[in-house]
């Protein structure tokens, strides 16, 4: 086991498709350069939803899902406000703000975000619990060739990472679509029953690259 986590944590090479059921990724410590990077199936998309599991104890600002372009850093960024207590979705640099004082540290959460360039609207999906949905941005689409980074915000395409800013601790189960689900889909999600995975990233059949101090073991089971 101890020889697998260090090829795993030492390697940036491509991991090919991976069934990461039951696994998750480790963050151990903050800094600038270690990351996850996901590619999606698709480069154009006017609607989507993001799910993820994630687990810390952070008490500062930190980036949990960052979707970048060539013409936009955030295009799809998922970030956490220490200041102001706020998950905030980006869309096209546009941001929207939801205060979460509900976001313990040291608990696994399960957290998604939609979004409908249609309408502009965005809502976030907190342990189950769906928020009012914000008006961010409308009329285009998330095009182009991108980035999905974990563990790290960019600040430019595929960089520009802060320490700062870095993800430290543990996450699983990352998700995206290019519809937005039910609400009893992503009922579904957050109590791990049967769903459809995503079309865009799919845990079950991954396409990852691992870039330096990121472990991958699975999941710790609580004992009852």
């Amino acid at each position: 086991m101890a020889y697998f986590l260090v090829l795993v944590m030492l390697t940036a090479g491509a991991a090919g498709l991976q069934d990461l059921s039951g696994q998750m990724f480790i963050f151990p410590q903050e800094n600038n350069v270690a990351h996850v990077r996901l590619t999606a199936s698709r480069q154009n998309f006017s609607t989507v939803t993001v799910c993820f599991r994630s687990y810390t104890d952070l008490k500062r600002d930190h980036s949990l899902f960052s979707l970048a372009t060539s013409s936009f850093n955030n295009a799809y960024l998922i970030f956490w406000d220490e200041s102001t207590q706020e998950l905030q979705p980006h869309v096209r640099n546009k941001r929207a703000e939801f205060r979460r004082e509900d976001y313990e540290l040291n608990t696994w959460h399960s957290i998604c975000s939609t979004w409908d360039s249609t309408s502009g609207l965005t809502q976030l999906w907190f342990d189950g619990k769906p928020s009012i949905r914000k008006y961010i941005s409308s009329g285009s689409n998330i095009v182009g060739n991108s980035i999905i980074v974990l563990g790290q915000d960019q600040d430019s395409l595929g960089g520009g990472f802060q320490a700062g800013q870095s993800f430290v601790g543990m996450m699983s189960d990352v998700h995206m679509w290019d519809y937005i689900l039910s609400p009893c889909e992503i009922q579904n999600y957050v109590n791990d029953l049967n769903l459809t995975p995503g079309n865009l990233v799919n845990w079950r059949a991954l396409d990852f690259q691992i870039v330096d101090r990121v472990l991958l073991e699975n999941k710790q089971q609580t004992c009852h």
